[in-house]
């Protein structure tokens, strides 16, 4: 055959063709149907009943956008629980990056132990947000637990973390600022792939440890800040274990752990509101969003890839 021969491509026989397809939809059905089922029509579902009031025991009726207006106009709980998710959000999830960065540089280093280490600092991540570890924490930050008998060795008075909210929401962010082990094998993953030659490079022109950190380290790094704050966000905005553990259910004292999720549970589940409930809900998905969109669009003045630069 001569070399500039076109070359002709038989079509494969149209039975043959069904029976490929049909094998690949056979081994994607499970996914399909499971987010058919478990995801997109109970979405469509809740959206409806956003706009309506249902118990539960009753047929939905329609009251259009009134669940929404009633959030922000009628409902203070609602907004002093949308005040605390906020500063649970914005305090925690920086402490948190912050902490499991620190861990992961110190964890980067040459040892027979370090793989021993990364293990230890990652369990609180695997059962951190179980009923046990938020019951163990309730008891640690009790009158009588570790905290206040720390303080009081220390000639400090010992703090009611159960009767003031400041308190108890600082009990709340301390939790979710130890269960930081995910983010910091993220962080050491990212660590490992900068090159030795730019810190050694660094070390010839007498560059000191901070400013390595931020010339090297930080710009080379900010692509795994940037998934980690996206990712450890959406993570803090639908907290809701350690919340209804540790205040029993009430989001007390005064409302102070009084978490957006919880809020939304009592709603739907103690006071039978699944239509208000459900508006709750997609304005939540609503302010995850745009959170996560603003994150991406500030991402272009903060985060170096080496394919496109960065400023």
């Amino acid at each position: 055959m001569p070399a500039n021969a076109p070359v002709y491509k038989t079509k494969k026989p149209l039975k043959q063709r069904l029976r490929s397809n049909l094998t690949g939809y056979a081994f994607i059905s499970p996914f399909i149907i499971g987010f058919l089922c478990f995801t997109l029509v109970p979405m469509i579902i809740s959206l409806y009943l956003s706009f309506t009031k249902y118990n539960l025991f009753s047929p939905p009726q329609w009251v259009g956008l009134d669940n929404y207006i009633k959030m922000f106009t009628n409902d203070p709980k609602y907004l002093q629980s949308l005040k605390v998710t906020l500063l649970y959000v914005f305090i925690g999830v920086p402490l948190r990056l912050t902490f499991a960065l620190f861990v992961a540089m110190i964890l980067n280093t040459k040892s027979r132990m370090v793989g021993t280490y990364r293990t230890i600092y990652y369990l609180p991540s695997i059962i951190g947000g179980s009923v046990a570890v938020s019951i163990m924490w309730r008891n640690i930050f009790s009158d009588t637990g570790i905290i206040n008998g720390l303080m009081g060795f220390f000639g400090l008075g010992p703090v009611s973390w159960f009767g003031n909210p400041s308190a108890a929401l600082v009990m709340l962010i301390s939790l979710s600022v130890w269960q930081f082990g995910s983010s910091m094998l993220i962080f050491l993953a990212g660590l490992k792939n900068i090159p030795s030659e730019m810190y050694e490079a660094a070390n010839v022109d007498g560059a000191g440890f901070f400013r390595k950190f931020f010339k090297i380290t930080m710009p080379l790094l900010s692509s795994v800040v940037l998934f980690n704050l996206v990712m450890q966000t959406i993570s803090a905005f639908m907290t809701f274990v350690p919340a209804y553990i540790i205040s029993k259910g009430e989001g007390g004292p005064m409302d102070g752990t009084l978490l957006y999720s919880l809020y939304l549970f009592r709603q739907a589940f103690m006071f039978n509101n699944m239509g208000y409930a459900s508006a709750m809900a997609w304005v939540m998905m609503l302010m995850i969003g745009i959170m996560t969109a603003i994150l991406f669009k500030t991402s272009k003045s903060w985060v170096f890839y080496e394919s496109g630069g960065g400023k």
